[in-house]
């Protein structure tokens, strides 16, 4: 069973309540921990059935799209900062989330797939990914044969209450042709109901009908996205504007974290937006002023990318100590004076701010010797001098 994303709350703009805020990155998060797993499982099936060929460009848009969203996580998160906003804060939140992510994405992955110019929020993005998602599993029979019939039904028919809403937003040039698709699959989906109540085995009518609600849905939010993309370039570039000011600020707090935690810490400058100046009104001042929100988006993605690798370095050494004393105490030696010291000290050394992580490093190598010299409970030689003594 696929798990879907969780839903967005609130809108941009809005100062989301705290408690909403704490459940949808704690629901996001899981996501995308159970995303990229089987993200990596489909690739893998992919080459195992010699496929990868057929399924390349798919799979790519795929991860770049989870990758997008783990990065906009990630700032969500520093601005979250373990619940110490206000509402400027929570704005700024509600803008990650309804900001376009177009401009963190894999261009060629979007290229690759038949997607150029897809500009989609952090939503669009999960309920894109995972109607992908279906699409893969489905093409590469990774579900459980023995799963319910019932069960996919049922998807089948949520998959098709989804497809009519995105309908909805179709504009008067596709609507017609997308209504009769619509119609067509409605009426499929009706036909696999009916006999699936009536008893009679419809697994060989879903799997081609999975197929066929996982494409349309994908091409229907896909062509929202690049139809959004077709706007003046004014409003997209007044956007992204927005969205790199926001990860900016991310940014701001999360390079102010590392800084504080660790040294050296990284030296990475964080781009001033607004030293941009305002959005131009003219075409060809336009995409210059484009080129440069990309240059200042690629810098934003580099310094972020440092700065988590930092704090992810601190973080290791924290897990590895305390894999150390989970190992000291089960062995025993724990108490022993030059363990304890040695402990002690590295523990002291990752207690500061900034914390010294040569120094951390150095002290936990000495720790993990003491603690395997203990372990084998060998004595250190003695020198002659005291052996002549």
């Amino acid at each position: 069973m696929i798990t879907a994303a969780p839903v967005a709350p609130g809108r941009i703009g809005e100062a989301i309540e705290p408690a909403i805020l704490q459940a949808y990155l704690g629901e996001l998060e899981n996501w995308i921990r159970t995303r990229r797993v089987e993200l990596d499982d489909l690739d893998q099936a992919a080459l195992t059935a010699h496929r990868q060929g057929e399924l390349t460009a798919d799979i790519m848009l795929a991860m770049a799209l989870w990758k997008a969203v783990s990065e906009r996580h990630t700032l969500m998160s520093a601005t979250w900062d373990g619940g110490r906003v206000g509402v400027q804060e929570r704005e700024r939140l509600s803008a990650l989330i309804w900001g376009r992510l177009d401009a963190t994405m894999d261009k060629d992955a979007i290229a690759g797939a038949g997607a150029a110019n897809l500009a989609v929020s952090l939503p669009e993005a999960c309920r894109l990914l995972d109607a992908m998602t279906g699409q893969l599993r489905t093409r590469l029979s990774l579900d459980q044969v023995t799963a319910a019939d019932a069960g996919r039904v049922r998807q089948a028919r949520a998959a098709l209450e989804r497809i009519r809403d995105q309908v909805a937003l179709e504009p008067a040039t596709s609507l017609a042709q997308a209504t009769t698709e619509l119609n067509e699959l409605a009426t499929r989906v009706a036909d696999v109901h009916e006999r699936a109540q009536r008893g009679a085995d419809v697994g060989g009518l879903l799997g081609p009908l999975e197929i066929d609600l996982a494409t349309f849905e994908r091409d229907l939010i896909v062509g929202n996205a690049q139809r959004r993309s077709a706007r003046e370039l004014v409003v997209t570039a007044r956007e992204l504007r927005d969205d790199l000011i926001n990860r900016e600020h991310a940014l701001a707090k999360l390079a102010d974290t590392c800084v504080r935690t660790v040294t050296p810490a990284p030296l990475y400058a964080i781009p001033d937006v607004d030293a941009l100046g305002p959005v131009p009104n003219t075409a060809t001042a336009l995409h210059g002023y484009l080129d440069k929100l990309q240059r200042v988006s690629a810098a934003l993605t580099l310094a972020q990318q440092t700065y988590s690798a930092g704090l992810a370095n601190f973080e290791e050494l924290t897990a590895r100590l305390e894999a150390l004393s989970a190992k000291a105490t089960a062995l025993g030696v724990a108490a022993q004076p030059d363990v304890a010291s040695a402990h002690q000290q590295v523990r002291d050394v990752l207690a500061r701010r900034p914390c010294p992580m040569k120094v951390a490093e150095q002290l936990l190598t000495t720790y993990q010797t003491w603690l395997t010299w203990a372990s084998t409970d060998s004595p250190p030689t003695a020198s002659p001098r005291t052996a002549e003594r």
